[in-house]
């Protein structure tokens, strides 16, 4: 690797571009709605020269060559503002401010996933979806599993009857096929995916941003099927909020959550601190009345800060802190006993610590930007997993002296620096390059002696990546990509380039063409680091001793279109995905053991994933709001899979939907009232289905029935003026028609993974919430 960190410095150093002739400045402020805005695009168009704004609002715009121009300041949900200026040896530099008053209609955000860049979605060559905080509000959703089942080409499943562990499928592929980053960071470790979902809080999150298909030329190993990215809330002004929900879970389980936001930013907006603060507290939930929860009790308290400081006008640093503290129980509903105790069950402390720090320093007129990051991850976890044997056996009796508990040890590390760097007359447009490097490390130790059971895995992946954001013409923009890899897993080194071009006809259509490949190395994701109820045993996951890495490529095409007028606008999206997985992982049934079933983790031959994602939405006014998104795909293997021993193969991938969608619509006549109606659509899918409960005496492959989930909010702003504050109260229903799996295992014996469809049946809730103006 010392070639990378060669390379790399060589060509930082080539990095020049001098600026010649008479030149002048052009400096100012941008306001929207009387206040500081970052992110506010300043651009003179004829010359190609501009800056985004930083967090105090401020541009500074140098060598712009003497002569008479028309300068534009943009900002998202506002018209745009435009003014003329004269630059010359009477006057080298020129003081422009903006205030943007005028709220316009707009569909468009600023988004980093996609380049590593800000971009605005409709300048970005690859297609970046966005979850604000407001949508997550709105669809009343407690953590970061629920906000992601609102966005198109994403599913979020519970595959675990007891402990009701999540996956994200996004294109219809596996969690482990997903890059979850908290601020851009890869530290969301294989073990972290199992609840990580579920414990990160709603109130810690700013925005989720999504990109669908391969990722590794960004962001290295398991971006194939696409990339989370979520974003923390960071201070920008003043604020706090104070928020109290209780949920009843089917007449049956009570669900509190209180949680609390303060932010504070100092007066010339050079510094701020943010804090959130989550404490939620569920009990059981049993469904079919055997005492075996279906939904497991969860004690969970979440705390967390970020801090920003600018030390110059161009520098910029941010730290990120975050601690979890979870307990999960699942099973026999005997709380009052040890887990040991309980017919079957499985209990899990998590204690999670994670952190980044970025430093940015900007300069050559802001045309070049150095950042350096580090982050970090630990999750140290004590768990158990086992069904008690029949008293009076000798398997009760060792069991008894040597229950199955286990410890588990979690610690991703990352660090990184890349440079970006802006050159405004590159051949016939402008181009940002970007070089970057860094290096992931993760290990993992998870063990249960009872079983015999060791997972220790230690993975160094060493990535350097270079891209070029080419916008040829204004209406042509080629992205092109390149991430060398340097695996301790995989012998050889691993290259991942990738190809976009984003053609815009007109001001309100884009074009999109994408290429990439990618890659999976061989080592234990999510998944295989759980452990399921089958056939009155505990299965366990093994890696096969040949397995080797697994390889993408993906092309998808899409088409986006909005029409804006002075009232509404309206648009929608078409993308095609295609996805070729070569030596793709499958599970093989091996056997049994005396602790119960046995898999092993397997290369095939290969794999398919494609279909059709259709987003439509609209906007009338800022009072009704559409937004939806339907999924059509299939996913085959190339041979039939082995999914139960003894039972035929089949090419589908299970637990993979060919149809899938949701809506969300929000009414709000004026700002004290806001009503919300969200659904979700969930096609049929195959789901293994093994014998050992009293209620399944044989094996079979299950094809699920369809379901769909209608919910409702409500909620009403009252504003206290002699306080400063507003106060809403707010309810509703979750999936009011109670669809709810109805076919669920019963006793001890059950098969813990034939869970499908919605995550909890109807739920009323109702919350208060308290907030500065």
């Amino acid at each position: 690797m010392k070639r990378f960190y060669i390379v790399f410095i060589l060509l930082v150093l080539m990095i020049f571009n001098p600026a010649v002739g008479q030149t002048g400045t052009v400096k100012g402020l941008v306001k929207v709605g009387g206040q500081a805005a970052e992110f506010a695009q300043v651009f003179i168009d004829s010359i190609n020269l501009g800056r985004l704004t930083d967090r105090n609002g401020l541009f500074i715009i140098k060598n712009v060559p003497y002569g008479n121009y028309q300068i534009t300041a943009s900002f998202i949900g506002y018209a745009k503002v435009r003014k003329d200026f004269i630059l010359d040896n009477e006057q080298t530099e020129i003081n422009l401010d903006f205030d943007l008053t005028n709220q316009a209609l707009h569909l468009d955000g600023i988004v980093v996933t996609g380049t590593k860049t800000p971009k605005h979605q409709t300048n970005s060559p690859i297609i970046v979806n966005m979850i604000n905080s407001e949508t997550i509000r709105n669809v009343q959703a407690c953590n970061l599993s629920e906000g992601l089942k609102f966005q198109p080409g994403l599913r979020v499943e519970t595959d675990c009857q007891t402990c009701n562990y999540t996956q994200l499928r996004m294109n219809g592929l596996a969690g482990g096929y997903s890059q979850i980053l908290i601020n851009g960071r890869p530290i969301f470790s294989p073990l972290t995916g199992l609840y990580g979902m579920e414990q990160l809080p709603a109130n810690m999150i700013d925005r989720i941003e999504v990109v669908r298909g391969g990722g590794s030329s960004l962001y290295g190993s398991s971006a194939i099927g696409g990339t989370v990215n979520v974003i923390t809330k960071i201070p920008r002004d003043n604020d706090y909020e104070l928020n109290y929900t209780y949920q009843n879970i089917d007449a049956q389980t009570n669900d509190n959550t209180i949680s609390g936001n303060a932010t504070l930013v100092s007066d010339n907006n050079n510094s701020g601190i943010s804090f959130f603060l989550n404490r939620r507290e569920r009990g059981f939930y049993d469904a079919n009345g055997d005492n075996f929860s279906e939904i497991p009790m969860i004690n969970n308290t979440s705390v967390g800060t970020n801090i920003f400081f600018l030390p110059m006008l161009d520098q910029k640093f941010e730290l990120n802190i975050s601690y979890i503290d979870e307990y999960r129980f699942g099973g026999e509903m005997v709380p009052e006993k040890p887990a040991y105790l309980a017919q079957q069950s499985e209990e899990r402390t998590h204690n999670v610590w994670m952190a980044s720090t970025d430093y940015q320093i900007n300069f050559n007129n802001g045309n070049t930007a150095f950042i350096y990051y580090m982050s970090w991850q630990n999750t140290d976890r004590k768990h158990y997993t086992g069904i008690i044997p029949d008293k009076r056996t000798s398997e009760y009796d060792t069991f008894i002296v040597n229950p199955p508990y286990g410890t588990s040890d979690v610690s991703t590390y990352n660090i990184g620096a890349q440079i970006d760097h802006r050159i405004n007359n590159f051949l016939t447009g402008k181009n940002v390059f970007i070089l970057g490097m860094e290096y992931v490390y993760d290990h993992v130790l998870d063990e249960i002696t009872a079983y015999d059971y060791l997972i220790d895995q230690t993975t160094n992946d060493y990535g350097l990546f270079l891209q070029s954001d080419w916008e040829i013409v204004r209406q042509f923009t080629l992205l092109s990509g390149l991430r060398i890899d340097k695996h301790n897993l995989v012998d050889e080194t691993i290259l991942s380039p990738r190809v976009s071009l984003l053609y815009k006809y007109k001001e309100n259509t884009q074009f999109r063409f994408n290429y990439g490949t990618g890659f999976r190395a061989p080592q234990a994701f999510d998944a295989d680091l759980h452990m399921a109820f089958a056939g009155g045993g505990v299965s366990r996951i093994s890696l096969s001793p040949d397995l080797k890495q697994e390889k993408s490529q993906s092309y998808s095409t899409s088409i986006n279109y909005d029409k804006p007028t002075e009232y509404w606008i309206a648009g929608f999206t078409i993308e095609g995905f295609y996805n070729r997985l070569k030596d793709a992982f499958y599970l093989q049934p091996v056997g049994q053991d005396e602790h119960g079933e046995l898999f092993e983790k397997q290369n095939g031959d290969g794999a398919t994933v494609k279909g059709l994602t259709i987003e439509l939405r609209v906007n009338y006014n800022r009072k009704i709001q559409l937004e939806s998104g339907f999924t059509l795909q299939s996913s085959e293997f190339d041979n039939f899979v082995e999914y139960i021993d003894g039972l035929e193969g089949i090419k589908e991938f299970i637990r993979t939907p060919n149809d899938y969608g949701y809506a969300i619509l929000t009414f709000a006549p004026t700002k004290k009232i806001n009503t919300v109606l969200n659904y979700i659509y969930t096609g049929k899918m195959k789901i293994p289905h093994f014998a050992g409960a009293p209620n399944q005496t044989i094996d079979e492959m299950v094809t699920s029935d369809a379901f769909s989930e209608l919910s409702i909010k409500v909620g009403y702003t009252f504003p206290v003026r002699s306080l400063g504050t507003n106060i809403e109260v707010y309810g509703g229903v979750k999936n009011i028609f109670n669809a709810y799996q109805d076919d669920f295992d019963i006793g001890k014996n059950r098969d813990s993974n034939y869970i499908y469809g919605p995550a909890q049946p109807r739920t009323i809730y109702t919350g208060l919430k308290l907030k500065l103006k």
